[in-house]
């Protein structure tokens, strides 16, 4: 399993990289921003191929087609290639991907059942998203028995199926692929802290992803919310870059990125209106050659969205593709009401269960390691604050009430009204009311955002501030990771002999034992199955991979 790990691994790499890199390698700006380019472009390529394969009913053999032009890339773009290799922005940001990549695919070999506060069937549905493409599924079809395929984009599941069908069409490879995407939500933000942190700020960020329930969390659940993070993270990067003289087309790349965020999930909504509205506020209204950029970088946005909204209008009309979303279908009756419902939301978003009034009932267990579990849980992920790590979003405050961007008061007071815009309209675009808290629906790419600037400013929060959030990150890595993946491996019960009964999660919550009973019904082999027998390696492994990267942050903000 470990060969085909690494053969599969590596063509991932393959295809992640190069058919995009012709054109990436021609778009200037720095070595970090090539490679996004890169990436960005080669990802919408295996859609636009795969996307034809479905809606023309070619072959599958067809898709052989990517590996091909990957590799012709790679050789029409080797001796940029090579130069790129040679600068220290690419091998830096290369090196710490690689780790923050295999880092997220060894927890994931743990997992032989999700499971996670109130997490369940996604999965499966996303699943079934991916075999729909890959098996042409009738259009009619309900996942998971209520969800009409326009309720969700279709990017990421899409590509999800071109990895597997060229390794195997089985569930532990769609996991695989769904996994090795995620874990590149760090690149953009990477990319994004070294521009205003300096070297230090990529191997820093490395670090503190590792360590982030949020992160390692998402990476490892087989949905697309990461996949989004990172095209919209992508997005906000060069637009930041567009005003810059060196920009590297910034503005029409921008514009594809967010039309690809929007592709893979809704969440991107808001990003996309405060991001269109800063491009506005920031237009050079007088200037014709604003007006044709602004003019291509728009096609260039609406070409992507047509792909999908063109197909989906035209076999299903505007009611089946604009009205199926949760974010309409669940909205309350009226203005008024709905209105209340967000309000709410946004309270609790922001507001810790453990300060105010909450139903524990939906995380009753026998189980007290599962009950613990699941309480870290639902705060890490459904906590606006606690999304960035414990202690990590005070750290982030501070870095903003210290000026970390090197702009004029009026510019960063205008940032600072659209991250209030988007973490409003993040949760409030939720149709439904949730006591719990939204922050795992819309808020991921805010919350990485946050740690890169983190990251950006970590030496100059001083030494007191960095102690604390170190201190932080091994409570949550403590109580967010190691407990969380304890649970889901079973290996707490295993070395702890918790209650049993009734299966192996029968202690557990009912969500959980949702989730393992649909495996066990429609015999899924998890990708952690293959590794059952290796727990030890994978620990072991995974410690080498954490105390790299810190070796590598430590050494970066000492150079």
């Amino acid at each position: 399993m470990i060969a085909d790990t690494l053969g599969s691994l590596l063509l991932f790499t393959l295809l992640s990289f190069g058919p995009g890199w012709p054109i990436a390698a021609r778009l200037g700006g720095t070595a970090g921003e090539r490679l996004l380019g890169s990436v960005v472009l080669s990802w919408l390529t295996n859609f636009v191929v795969a996307w034809a394969v479905y809606a023309w009913a070619l072959p599958l053999a067809t898709l052989w087609v990517l590996p091909a032009a990957a590799l012709g890339g790679i050789g029409a773009g080797w001796r940029p290639l090579r130069d790129l290799w040679r600068e220290t922005e690419a091998r830096d940001l290369i090196i710490a991907q690689a780790i923050v990549t295999l880092s997220v695919v060894a927890w994931l070999a743990l997992v032989v059942s999700y499971s996670g506060g109130a997490w369940v069937g996604d999965w499966f549905g996303h699943w079934q998203r991916t075999a729909f493409f890959l098996e042409r599924g009738p259009r009619d079809i309900l996942f998971n028995g209520f969800d009409p395929l326009t309720s969700r984009p279709p990017l990421a599941n899409v590509i999800f199926g071109v990895f597997a069908a060229l390794t195997r069409k089985d569930f532990a490879h769609y996991q695989l692929a769904s996994t090795f995407l995620g874990s590149f939500a760090f690149l953009p933000a990477a990319v994004f802290a070294r521009r205003f942190g300096g070297r230090a700020a990529g191997a820093v960020l490395a670090a503190l992803l590792l360590v982030s329930p949020m992160f390692v969390q998402n990476a490892t659940f087989a949905w697309t919310k990461l996949h989004a993070a990172f095209f919209t993270l992508t997005a906000f990067h060069f637009l930041l870059r567009d005003d810059a003289p060196d920009g590297p087309r910034a503005g029409l790349l921008a514009s594809i990125a967010l039309g690809a965020a929007l592709l893979t999930h809704y969440s991107a909504g808001p990003y996309a209106l405060v991001f269109a509205a800063v491009w506005l506020a920031r237009g050079r209204w007088r200037e014709a050659a604003w007006w044709r950029g602004t003019a291509l970088a728009a096609l260039a946005g609406a070409a992507v969205l047509a792909l999908w909204f063109g197909w989906a209008l035209a076999v299903y009309g505007p009611k089946g593709t604009f009205l199926t979303n949760t974010s309409v279908s669940d909205a309350a009756p009226s203005v008024g009401a709905q209105l209340l419902s967000s309000l709410l939301n946004v309270r609790d978003t922001l507001v810790p269960h453990f300060l105010r009034e909450a139903d524990y009932g939906f995380i009753a267990q026998r189980n007290p390691w599962g009950w613990w579990r699941d309480w870290f849980f639902t705060l890490y992920q459904i906590n606006l604050f606690f999304l960035c790590g414990s202690v990590a979003w005070l750290a982030i405050l501070v870095a903003l009430a210290k000026s970390a961007f090197p702009a004029r008061p009026a510019v960063r007071a205008g940032w600072a009204a659209g991250i209030i815009v988007i973490a409003l309209l993040g949760v409030m675009v939720h149709g439904a009311r949730d006591r719990w808290g939204l922050a795992h629906i819309c808020l991921q790419p805010l919350a990485l955002g946050g740690l890169a600037l983190l990251a950006a400013r970590w030496e100059a929060t001083g030494p007191i501030w960095r102690r604390v959030v170190v201190a932080g990150a091994a409570v949550d890595f403590a109580l967010g990771i190691a407990l969380h993946f304890g649970c889901q491996s079973l290996l707490i019960d295993q070395w702890v002999g918790a209650a049993t009964e009734g299966g192996p999660l029968g202690g557990y919550s009912s969500a959980a034992q949702v989730n393992m009973r649909a495996k066990v019904h429609f015999r899924f082999e998890f990708f952690g199955d293959d590794f059952s027998t290796s727990e030890l390696a994978l620990l072991a492994l995974l410690a080498g991979l954490l105390a790299l990267a810190v070796w590598r942050a430590a050494r970066a903000t000492r150079a």
